[in-house]
């Protein structure tokens, strides 16, 4: 459907953009604690970091970076960022994920564009929305690839935001205060969530409105880089919003309740379920 279509059809919102892990599926499913203790593992045996570092050191970049990995290539450390996301997700219980039939009618009802941002790999995305039984709910998926082509085809160059992150540094253990002090310009950049930039290049590449666009992302940090960039917000696992969040949802299962306002303007359609033509999602680039 047309922005004009949707316009004519009143519709207040015309793209929702939804986060992935822990979001359409709950955290309860344990596939973050066991994507972080691969991650332990790739730091201790491929990057030979000492044992007693790894578990705080993974959390900290986390927390510092949006993803360890950024973490780690801004600290220096030189590995294959295929090779890090196939150790760090080809191990996953993704036997745990179950189809959704609920979510899946919820989708197809909604008449808004539906794209997929997150920071994982594009295997990693299909394997999830496979599992799921979505991968034919979203128009695209914006993922690590996405943000980060290769560097001959990169084309963010501009000056990064302050909470951005840079890949650089020497290949030692610095502490983190010391690290964000330090950046290169000689190593591609990693482009992730929460980064204001990473948000702006999403809107960017699938060219939509934030003003008239719903992202919904489990992170805090998430949600307030998306207000910022002139999304409206939803923080999907809490039952009360979080800073810069415009709802809060404890289940993505509840947003029918809490967001009406996404079939508004369909008139008898609210009550469709929206058949799509059997095509597979794309990674948007």
């Amino acid at each position: 459907m047309d922005t004009d279509g949707r316009r004519a059809n009143g519709l207040k919102y015309e793209c929702l953009l939804f986060d992935m892990d822990d979001t359409l599926y709950p955290m309860s499913s344990g596939l973050n604690l066991a994507c972080r203790k691969n991650i332990e593992e790739f730091m201790l045996h491929h990057l030979h970091i000492e044992e007693s570092e790894v578990p705080r050191m993974c959390l900290e970049l986390y927390r510092e970076y949006g993803t360890t990995m950024a973490g780690l290539k801004a600290l220096g450390y030189e590995f294959d960022e295929d090779e890090f996301h196939a150790f760090a997700h080809g191990r996953l219980p993704y036997e745990k994920l179950k189809p959704d039939a609920v979510l899946r009618n919820l989708l197809l009802s909604m008449p808004q564009r539906k794209i997929i941002f997150t920071n994982a790999d594009e295997a990693h995305a299909a394997e999830v929305l496979k599992r799921l039984g979505l991968e034919d709910c979203f128009e695209g998926v914006i993922c690590f690839e996405t943000l980060n082509p290769p560097t001959e085809t990169a084309n963010y160059t501009d000056a990064l935001d302050n909470d951005a992150v840079l890949a650089g540094g020497e290949a030692e253990h610095k502490k983190l205060d010391d690290a964000k002090k330090e950046s290169s310009h000689s190593k591609p950049r990693i482009l992730c969530k929460p980064s204001l930039e990473a948000i702006e290049a999403a809107i960017r590449i699938a060219n939509f409105d934030p003003k008239k666009t719903i992202f919904f992302d489990d992170s805090a940090r998430n949600i307030a880089s998306g207000k910022a960039a002139g999304l409206h917000t939803v923080i999907v696992g809490k039952s009360v919003p979080v800073a810069g969040a415009d709802y809060a949802l404890s289940s993505i299962h509840n947003i029918k309740e809490a967001i009406p306002e996404i079939w508004e303007g369909e008139g008898e359609q609210q009550e469709q379920v929206i058949q799509p033509s059997a095509v597979e999602t794309v990674v948007l680039a």
